[in-house]
């Protein structure tokens, strides 16, 4: 049934045709009633009567948000494009900065799920020197690692040299930064600080009495 969905479809009072059968919102079947009973319960709930599938019979109607649906299927398009196969285009003669900010750009497109199609171009003569092309996808293979799969290996697609690279997500997640760690917390109950009483003793002694008149007639004599 979902083969036939399309942003395109009759929905609520331009479903003129009668009994249908009814899928309600949490994907219940209702069972075959009176559109106009189908699309009565559509607006109790908020919601629309979506012909889904008109060629059944009786046909298929289903109680969503149209809006929404035709939302998401905008959605999926616009991310179905932007997952086409990228491409980069290398010749021969390239020099290696120039090399270097293309596999810099296939690898942004791999991170981003994207697979790479790397193509060697051929111009003239320089189709006798296909080692050339071979020499630089090694260097590239060498230069991703296990950052990637081999979907298509390197060979001749007419005149240029093709080779497809998928991303490998696991090992692109091993890439990304990890959360720092949280710092280690203090200790909850720190040793209480000397009184200041102790602190005293501990520079003077208390001076014996008896110490005294010796000490006296010492310093007389």
């Amino acid at each position: 049934m979902s083969k036939g969905l399309t942003s395109n479809l009759r929905c609520n009072e331009q479903i003129r045709i009668s009994p249908v059968r009814v899928i309600n919102e949490n994907n219940d079947q209702i069972g075959v009633v009176d559109n106009r009973e189908a699309l009565r319960m559509a607006r109790e709930a908020g919601l629309d009567l979506v012909e889904v599938a008109p060629n059944e019979r009786p046909p298929v109607c289903k109680i969503m948000d149209y809006g929404k649906f035709k939302y998401e299927q905008k959605k999926k398009v616009r991310k179905h494009h932007e997952q086409q196969l990228k491409e980069v285009r290398l010749r021969p003669k390239t020099d290696d900065h120039d090399r270097d900010i293309k596999v810099a750009r296939a690898h942004e497109f791999l991170r981003k799920g994207d697979k790479v199609q790397f193509k060697m171009v051929f111009r003239g003569r320089e189709r006798a020197h296909r080692e050339i092309g071979m020499e630089t996808f090694r260097e590239i293979l060498d230069h991703f690692g296990d950052l990637v799969k081999i979907e298509r290996p390197p060979g001749m697609d007419g005149r240029d040299m093709i080779m497809v690279l998928g991303p490998n997500k696991q090992a692109f997640d091993r890439l990304k930064p990890q959360p720092a760690e949280p710092p280690a917390t203090r200790q909850k109950n720190p040793a209480p600080p000397q009184s200041r009483s102790a602190d005293a003793g501990a520079v003077s002694a208390p001076q014996d009495p008896a110490a005294e008149p010796g000490s006296q007639a010492a310093a007389s004599a």
